[in-house]
């Protein structure tokens, strides 16, 4: 069985048991991938929201998914891109070590990532992805409890950027 997957569509439509929202600080939802989560989700997700007193960059928390397939969101805030210079990369492996630390503790069997920070924070697409699928990959490495990651790129540019990375990750599970 495959681990690590990637595919071009709607993370809000995916039925897995947790998705991930590369979220705003304020957790309040806003455009893109928060806003089509939020907007699927219903209104519950937002006032759920609005009691974790938002998050900081690179960290992450967890609601129920309500409305969604899925049965929880974990919210990541990811960081806005300037040139690199402000830690940007690390900031976004954090984003990816940090939900991944709450899907083992909340004992997540799968889980979909978008493209975080990609969008309006205008991360670079290639470095972005050659993060995530690291981040994803030191992961699987050491972790035998998540069942299925899925990377989730909803245009063109991140899919390719995903699928030349493909073949850099975990292929399946030894017995």
């Amino acid at each position: 069985m495959r681990r690590f997957e990637i595919v071009k569509g709607d993370i809000t439509k995916l039925n897995t048991e947790a998705i991930v929202n590369a979220a705003n600080s304020s957790l309040l939802g806003g455009g893109g991938v928060d806003g089509a989560i939020h907007n699927a989700a219903g209104k519950e997700l937002l006032a759920a929201c609005r009691l974790l007193n938002g998050c900081k960059t690179g960290e992450a928390k967890i609601t129920p998914g309500f409305k969604l397939p899925a049965k929880w969101v974990i919210h990541t805030v990811g960081p806005i891109w300037n040139g690199g210079k402000q830690r940007e990369p690390e900031l976004l492996a954090a984003c990816y070590r940090n939900s991944l630390a709450l899907v083992v503790q909340h004992q997540i069997k799968s889980v979909a990532f978008p493209a975080i920070s990609t969008g309006v924070y205008n991360f670079p697409i290639p470095l972005a992805a050659k993060i995530a699928t690291a981040e994803i990959k030191k992961f699987l490495e050491t972790n035998t409890s998540v069942e299925k990651i899925i990377a989730v790129c909803f245009d063109e540019k991140n899919y390719a950027a995903y699928q030349a990375l493909a073949s850099e990750t975990p292929p399946s599970t030894q017995d």
